[in-house]
């Protein structure tokens, strides 16, 4: 039987864990299994002892000390079995009632990553950009990537990034983010490996600093020297 891994990392989002970690659960993917795997990035808001319940129904990692989703993904890559493995965000942004059209076109052996884009247009859907600006200047960053890379990607810094097994197992020892960084040097990390990489669009629904959002403008700065040094310097 074919394989999902779901890799969730998480700080500090005790008030959406428990919900995400349901749709996670609830997705059908007929005759496919899923393991979830849950990097907790040392939270200190009681995130820990909610997920402690989950313990032997999951895998649940522990981190003792916070270094970032970077190093939490390091963490969770290196732990996943599935015959593919997706990334998800622990807040409530992403649905993951898109995860059978992201996974078809990896185990259709169409490409060896799928990118689930924000911006891509769809009649169906219904996307919340909260900060325009923020998405500005979010565009401008892929922009540069996109030079730098030579790769035609909308959404570099989307969370839905699936990855078959063998891409992971490539690019896993190369991985050197702690931080934010982790998105532009996974995808550097795919263009100078040659994978194959699909966009599709995907449901959105961005929250607000109040809801917990936690990414700010100093590591919209940090990106770019973030997206020259993935692509130019390492």
């Amino acid at each position: 039987m074919k394989k999902l891994s779901v890799i969730i990392s998480v700080y500090n989002e005790k008030n959406t864990i428990e919900e995400i970690i349901k749709r996670v659960e609830s997705v059908n993917l007929d005759n496919i299994e899923k393991e979830i795997i849950i990097v907790d990035d040392k939270s200190t808001d009681g995130t820990r002892e909610v997920l402690g319940r989950y313990k032997g129904k999951h895998r649940v990692i522990f981190l003792e000390r916070n270094y970032g989703k970077g190093n939490a993904l390091r963490n969770g890559f290196k732990e996943a079995n599935g015959d593919i493995i997706i990334i998800q965000d622990a807040d409530l942004e992403y649905d993951p009632n898109d995860y059978p059209k992201l996974i078809r076109p990896i185990f259709e052996k169409e490409t060896d990553v799928v990118y689930g884009s924000r911006f891509l247009k769809s009649s169906s859907l219904n996307n919340r950009i909260v900060y325009k600006r923020g998405y500005l200047f979010s565009r401008l960053l892929n922009r540069l990537s996109n030079i730098l890379s030579g790769l035609k990607l909308s959404d570099i810094y989307t969370c839905y990034k699936v990855f078959s097994k063998e891409a992971v197992r490539k690019i896993t020892p190369d991985i050197k983010s702690n931080r934010f960084g982790i998105d532009p040097e996974l995808t550097a990390l795919i263009a100078k490996n040659k994978f194959r990489v699909l966009e599709m669009p995907i449901s959105y629904q961005g929250r607000t600093y109040e809801d917990g959002k936690k990414i700010n403008w100093g590591d919209g700065i940090a990106a770019i020297w973030h997206i020259i040094r993935f692509n130019i310097f390492q």
